[in-house]
């Protein structure tokens, strides 16, 4: 019994020491934190013109929220700082705030989708993206040898150039131009550009030059200038002849008169 209590003695004064030993223990990995949309962009170093449209929309808020609550995940294009500067000038201030949101969230696949899976998608594909118009839509095409993936949208054609993360419920997609739906810029823009300064200015100095000159550029020339100088040439001779026919009956007409005088006097 004796021993026992000298024992159990120690072990009570060995508590302390094996608690701080206990404290000095590294911790262990921490479980993996929710997946955020904000994070994995600020991370990702050149999206700040996004963030900023995510957060002043409250975008970003709508989409955090949603990932909390959703069975199939998500799946958001990225545009990066460069993607913007594509775009025209004043592309992003002519759009109210309400096609602000629009555009931001023709960029989100209300599901999740890997590289993989785009191949077995069936276009088009809905987006969070709607107007009075509907639900936009965007079509994807991929090829299984390069695992490539490109999304058009009737206005632009634009790849994915890289994955920032692909991990369910989330899949982030860095791509290099601003997917513009069909519904707020039209598929018109696609093809209408204007034309390059130096040409336009080219053609003005060289119409500037040949007025200087006495002459007419080609282009401001007017249609069939020879016909109408034959028509002004044919008008003088016309009115030639007719004052030819008019001075020969005067003279006719003064010998005709001397003879009828010449017949009364005799």
């Amino acid at each position: 019994m004796e021993m026992a209590s000298h024992t159990v003695l120690s072990l009570l004064l060995l508590l302390p020491f094996l608690f701080a030993a206990a404290a000095d223990v590294a911790p262990g990995p921490s479980p993996p934190g929710e997946l955020n949309l904000t994070g994995i962009l600020e991370n990702g170093g050149q999206y700040s013109t996004l963030l900023r449209l995510l957060q002043t929309t409250r975008i970003a808020q709508q989409l955090t929220e949603q990932l909390k609550n959703s069975y199939d995940g998500l799946t958001f294009f990225a545009p990066n700082d460069d993607a913007f500067t594509k775009l025209k000038t004043g592309t992003l201030n002519g759009l109210s705030d309400q096609q602000k949101i629009q555009l931001l969230l023709y960029h989100v696949l209300p599901r999740y989708y890997s590289v993989t899976t785009f191949q077995t998608a069936s276009n088009p594909l809905p987006t969070e993206g709607s107007g009075p118009g509907g639900m936009y839509t965007v079509n994807v095409t991929t090829t299984t040898s390069s695992h490539l993936v490109n999304m058009s949208t009737g206005v632009v054609d634009v790849p994915i150039s890289s994955t920032l993360v692909a991990r369910f419920p989330l899949a982030v997609y860095s791509i290099d131009a601003v997917l513009l739906p069909e519904q707020l810029f039209g598929a018109s823009r696609k093809a209408v550009a204007p034309a390059p300064a130096g040409q336009a200015a080219g053609a003005a100095a060289g119409k500037a030059a040949a007025r200087k000159k006495g002459g007419v550029p080609k282009s401001d020339v007017a249609a069939e200038p020879s016909a109408a100088g034959k028509e002004t040439e044919d008008s003088t001779k016309a009115a030639a002849a007719c004052r030819g026919m008019s001075a020969g009956w005067t003279t006719i007409a003064a010998f005709a008169l001397m003879a009828v005088v010449n017949l009364v006097g005799a």
